[in-house]
């Protein structure tokens, strides 16, 4: 972890007032890793704290509310859905650190990247329950009571697909920086293909490995999932599709490999994943091709802005050089699926 983080200066006498936290013998060091919005610990004598803030520089749609996200996490918590942290504060003063962030609890244990920790050795069984709890995390979330926990009002299910569509279309011209036809041919086919059929559920939209926390390496159990930042009320195929875009296979490219560790034996294939997901479900999967091509436009949707705010000079990481060969993985992948009629 980096520590002393730029803009977090005013922060401690802050949390000395609101949480009554030590400000000299507290620190503040940022979390690695992620390529969204920006997540600090805060370790204390009398605890550990997480912060979510956004990312510096550019200001992409609503994706980076933090007063919406903790909104979320009080909501989910009051649904029922036992697998979030505890909010703790809320800040929307910005006078404070520049920007308006949230406090939660830490939650410990294994979080995965896209590779096996070092010295770390974990087998086909772990993986395979790991993709079974995943899915199982996900089916219970999507069948969550909306009305009286409130989830309902954090968002609009109706024509939530088009939206969905049209909105990361324009968002990928928005931050377009090179000419990538593949993905300007899905964004096309989409348009042509959005099922006429609408479902509602609570959804993550950002649901994979690396947004879930895990009792440790012997037991993949989860006990917590993360960033909540596009959490809403929609279609659950479009979530189901977005992870399905996540979940790399073994043949795939290393590119499409980078964001979750889902090719190791043991894991479900995409379509075990799918036969899985529809085994335990009342929806029908029959157009679950959309879904998944939906998913990989909207992750290449997700790179490219990060590369524009790293192109212009907003993000300093030099992982986000690369996120351009990602849009254009996204593309072809989804070409392919397109073409083949297979995911």
């Amino acid at each position: 972890m980096n520590k002393e983080p730029k803009g977090l200066e005013t922060l401690l006498p802050y949390l000395e007032t609101q949480l009554g936290l030590d400000s000299t013998s507290t620190v503040i060091s940022q979390f690695k890793g992620g390529y969204s919005n920006l997540t600090f610990l805060i370790n204390s004598p009398s605890g550990e704290y997480v912060l979510r803030r956004p990312p510096l520089g550019l200001k992409i749609s609503k994706a980076h509310d933090m007063v919406r996200e903790y909104k979320v996490l009080e909501a989910l918590k009051k649904a029922g859905y036992s697998k979030v942290p505890n909010p703790i504060l809320c800040c929307e003063d910005e006078n404070i650190i520049g920007s308006p962030f949230f406090i939660m609890e830490k939650v410990e244990g294994l979080i995965l990247r896209n590779r096996v920790p070092e010295g770390m050795n974990l087998d086909a069984s772990f993986f395979g329950n790991l993709s079974q709890n995943t899915l199982d995390g996900l089916l219970e979330l999507h069948q969550l009571e909306l009305d009286q926990s409130g989830l309902s009002q954090l968002g609009k299910p109706e024509g939530y697909v088009e939206r969905q569509v049209m909105g990361w279309s324009d968002r990928y011209y928005k931050s377009k920086t090179d000419e990538l036809s593949e993905i300007e041919t899905v964004s096309d086919w989409l348009k042509a293909n959005m099922p006429e059929k609408e479902n509602t559920g609570f959804i993550h939209n950002d649901y994979k490995y690396d947004n879930l926390v895990l009792a440790d390496a012997g037991n993949p159990a989860i006990k917590a999932v993360l960033d909540w930042e596009m959490a809403t009320v929609g279609d659950p195929l479009m979530d189901l599709g977005t992870t399905l875009a996540y979940w790399a296979e073994a043949a795939d490219s290393d590119t499409l490999k980078m964001f979750n560790l889902t090719y190791p034996k043991g894991n479900f294939t995409r379509s075990e994943v799918v036969a899985y997901y529809a085994s335990k479900s009342p929806l029908n999967l029959d157009q679950i091709l959309f879904y998944y091509v939906f998913g990989l436009f909207k992750v290449g949707v997700i790179a490219q802005q990060i590369y524009k705010r790293f192109s212009l000079g907003f993000a300093e990481d030099p992982r986000f050089a690369a996120l351009i060969h990602a849009v254009k993985a996204c593309g072809v992948r989804a070409l392919i699926s397109i073409q083949t009629n297979k995911i």
